[in-house]
């Protein structure tokens, strides 16, 4: 109702002026109103206009007013399967937050990667074909199959990637994750990373820090050489480095990194500056030469994003151990592929459910425009998956500079968060939120009940193949992806 009426409110008064006895209606509309505003908050106005005390409810129907998301949550809001979900749902969480991820080393893809062969390249996001992939996607391909000296040069490794000879997998499938097109091809060397409560082992390939790089679809002779560079010195220093200093507690230090300002997605300088502290004593025991570890050293100083791969991987190990949790809503996959967006969930283990990616919103590097940019891509989503990245944004106040909003706004993101997830991890806290423990637990029923899609913060590459990065900001998952996973689960449950 957005406006009070005049008549009714003017026979009350009369009646209360001859002592007459009032009805229901009169005794409402003759006292002072408390107005309950539900849906449009544009009635508002009229309402305080006419001296009643207003509050407006933000509100929207459950999954947006969709009938078929609306039909799964009944389903799955049924007490007999609630109680059910709910106790899977503690036990999915339980894993994720016990989870202990270790670096235990760095080896060649094709040596530690299962199911890698010489001609397998793994990439972000759900699976997706050659002629499907997008500009930065392609530019990865191509660049990976001239390093791996499967073809000459960018034109016949187009042939080869269109030839069926490639074999294309999403890193999910292979215990892995991989930062923006995610492209991790036989020789690259990757992280290994143990969960050692539940013994689960993720992977995930080096940063080439944050230049013109593969991983943003560049794939000149510059980005050739530095990879070469790489897979000779880079990833064997430090495998010899791990082989010193033994397994590095992953968890901890991405703790003490929220601790000292990063949100450990986009921001990394605390993260890059712990990793490197462990490592470097390793490093400098190593049997390459002075020159060498020089090099290494500089590559590390170069950029903060050094780490930013260690902590995806990490939040892989943790969340790969919720996996197969029967009856549980959680999920524990997020990841983008540039074409589409894909979740998967702890109760329906290895089913991939999708929608089309998003545009990224935020500030460009000067010489871009918004329409220079291509859909959300990557694997790195992981990290919101688990709880931090864009959902520990009130960690992190300074990554606004770089992805756009407000001090206000990355607090506020936080708590939204906690409406869709399960639980608070104790062991990773967020100091500007009286050390409330990261949300943890995306729940698919709360995504949909409340409206509230996860929000991620991610770099912008530009949409063709050969340029790189242009940018960083926000972006959400489509809804569709949640509807069909509410629906799955709705349909697998009853």
């Amino acid at each position: 109702m957005s406006t009070l009426p005049e008549a009714t409110s003017s026979a009350a008064t009369a009646s209360v002026a001859e002592g007459a006895e009032l009805t229901p209606a009169a005794a409402l509309f003759g006292g002072d109103l408390s107005v309950v505003n539900v849906g449009l908050a544009m009635f508002d106005a009229d309402i305080s206009a006419q001296g009643a005390k207003v509050s407006t409810l933000d509100w929207t129907p459950p999954g947006g007013g969709d009938l078929e998301a609306a039909r799964a949550l009944d389903v799955l809001e049924r007490p007999d399967l609630a109680e059910k979900i709910e106790a899977a749902n503690a036990e999915a969480v339980e894993r994720i937050m016990a989870a202990r991820p270790m670096l235990i080393g760095f080896g060649r893809a094709l040596d530690v990667v299962p199911g890698m062969t010489p001609t397998t390249i793994l990439h972000s996001g759900p699976p997706i074909t050659w002629d499907r992939m997008n500009g930065p996607m392609k530019g990865a391909v191509t660049g990976a199959i001239v390093f791996e000296g499967l073809a000459k040069d960018l034109d016949e490794a187009a042939e080869v990637a269109a030839s069926g000879r490639i074999t294309f997998k999403p890193c999910h499938e292979a215990d892995s994750v991989g930062s923006m097109a995610g492209v991790t091809s036989a020789s690259m060397y990757v992280h290994i990373v143990k969960n050692e409560t539940h013994g689960n082992v993720a992977y995930t390939n080096l940063s080439e820090q944050m230049a013109k790089i593969l991983r943003m679809g560049a794939n000149d002779q510059s980005v050739i050489d530095r990879l070469v560079w790489m897979r000779d010195v880079f990833g064997p220093m430090l495998k010899e480095a791990v082989e010193f200093t033994g397994p590095i507690d992953l968890r901890l230090l991405l703790s003490q990194a929220l601790h000292m300002g990063d949100e450990c997605h986009n921001r990394n300088g605390a993260g890059t500056l712990l990793l490197f502290q462990a490592l470097a004593p390793g490093l400098l025991q190593s049997s390459f030469t002075t020159e060498q570890k020089k090099e290494v050293f500089d590559f590390v100083a170069s950029s903060d994003y050094f780490s930013g791969p260690t902590w995806m991987a990490m939040a892989k190990a943790a969340l790969d151990a919720a996996n197969g949790v029967e009856n549980s809503t959680v999920l524990t996959t997020m990841a983008r592929n540039g074409v589409e967006f894909g979740i998967r969930v702890a109760g329906l283990p290895g089913q991939w459910f999708t929608g089309p990616a998003q545009k990224v919103v935020g500030p460009m590097f000067a010489g871009y425009k918004p329409e220079d940019s291509g859909l959300d891509i990557g694997d790195s989503a992981i990290t919101e998956t688990y709880g931090f990245g864009g959902f520990a944004m009130s960690a992190a106040p300074a990554i606004v500079a770089l992805v756009g909003g407000t001090v206000a706004e990355a607090l506020q993101y936080t708590r939204d968060m906690g409406e869709i997830t399960t639980a608070a991890n104790p062991n990773v806290t967020i100091p500007a939120l009286d050390f409330q423990g990261l949300p943890t637990g995306i729940d698919v029923r709360k995504v949909i009940d409340t409206g509230i899609l996860p929000i991620i913060n991610t770099a912008i590459a530009h949409k063709d193949a050969g340029i790189g990065m242009i940018g960083a900001g926000i972006t959400h998952p489509p809804a569709e992806a949640f509807t069909k996973a509410v629906t799955a689960l709705a349909d697998t449950l009853a």
